[in-house]
């Protein structure tokens, strides 16, 4: 079996914790570092309430990259750190699965350029849950036939960006299917700044940011005396690193940047 050396950024948060505790329970995943804004030098095991895993802890990715002989980065942190730390592991020949959402398209043609250059693979996914993705494609496919669409998603009050990289995707696979068109009444005035929510395309994105939630995502497609609505619940984010294992597994055969976890599912 072939053993496949990761380095985690962000392994703190709630979805590097998450990551920790996948690749300690994994037969073929082994931790060879971590990237963090704080502790560098320590020990991931020496941290409360982490994983006891035997990796350290780096505060500069520079040298984390270059001292630390691995495979992947798993990347779970903010959008102008996961950008930098993208462009840094390719440049050192480690191949990246990013989870964080927020880039721009202009970072995306970049980061994929790099990665065709160097002939390496990498996954950046807005969402890593099976579900979700399944929840796009549908979506996609339902657009054909009901092109009257909005989307509501509902996240954590601690979330960054606004709308999701879910609902942000959700609405680019749409737009492949449906032509821009304006929805609602031609004469609509909001008369509350915002309450119609964010337009694309004419697809109007809602995000909710509370705590209690997760992240949630529901479709409503509107037609003739009927409505159809796709949703997906992601009810911890254990149901995220289905997705993330299969993401490591699979760069490691690719030699093209895959935006999206649908361009690897069979």
């Amino acid at each position: 079996m072939e053993i496949i050396k990761v380095i985690v950024a962000g392994p703190r948060g709630k979805m590097g914790r998450a990551a920790l505790n996948m690749i300690a329970g994994s037969d073929n995943l082994q931790l060879a570092a971590c990237l963090d804004r704080k502790f560098g030098g320590h020990r991931v095991l020496d941290l409360e309430d982490m994983p006891t895993l035997d990796a350290l802890i780096y505060e500069d990715p520079a040298v984390c990259f270059s001292e630390v002989d691995a495979d992947v980065l798993i990347d779970l942190t903010t959008p102008e750190v996961g950008y930098k730390h993208t462009k840094l592991a390719l440049e050192h020949h480690i191949r990246p699965v990013i989870g964080t959402t927020g880039f721009t398209e202009e970072q995306l043609t970049e980061l994929t350029r790099m990665s065709e250059e160097k002939r390496l693979g990498g996954v950046i996914a807005p969402n890593f849950a099976v579900g979700a993705v399944l929840m796009m494609q549908f979506s996609k496919w339902a657009a054909k036939h009901f092109p009257n669409v909005e989307i509501i998603e509902r996240h954590h009050d601690q979330k960054l960006d606004a709308p999701s990289g879910t609902a942000y995707k959700t609405a680019e696979l749409i737009r492949e299917e449906r032509e821009p068109r304006q929805q609602g009444h031609p004469d609509e005035k909001e008369t509350l700044q915002g309450a119609r929510g964010a337009d694309k395309d004419g697809i109007k994105i809602h995000s909710v940011r509370l705590p209690g939630l997760v992240a949630h995502q529901e479709v409503v497609f509107g037609g003739t005396g009927e409505t159809l609505t796709i949703r997906h619940d992601s009810i911890n984010r254990e149901s995220f690193m289905t997705g993330v294992k299969l993401s490591v597994e699979t760069v490691m055969g690719m030699d093209v940047l895959a935006y999206g976890l649908e361009n690897i599912l069979e």
